[in-house]
């Protein structure tokens, strides 16, 4: 997900966005630790989707 795609988004989905991610990220990384992955860059780009949104929530909270 792009930032600019994430600016669109209201404070209410973002939130709800970012608890869905958080909880696909860990599901990834215990299996990425049972067996690797096919794809293993898809753990880096999800936790940067989360940072990214927890970023712009933070950003609106203090405006």
């Amino acid at each position: 997900m792009k930032q600019s795609e994430i600016k669109e988004l209201s404070t209410a989905e973002l939130q709800d966005k970012l608890s869905t991610l958080k909880k696909d990220y860990t599901d990834l990384k215990m299996a990425h630790t049972i067996s690797p992955l096919d794809a293993p860059m898809q753990v880096r780009a999800l936790r940067r989707t989360v940072a990214r949104i927890a970023t712009e929530l933070t950003k609106r909270e203090l405006q």
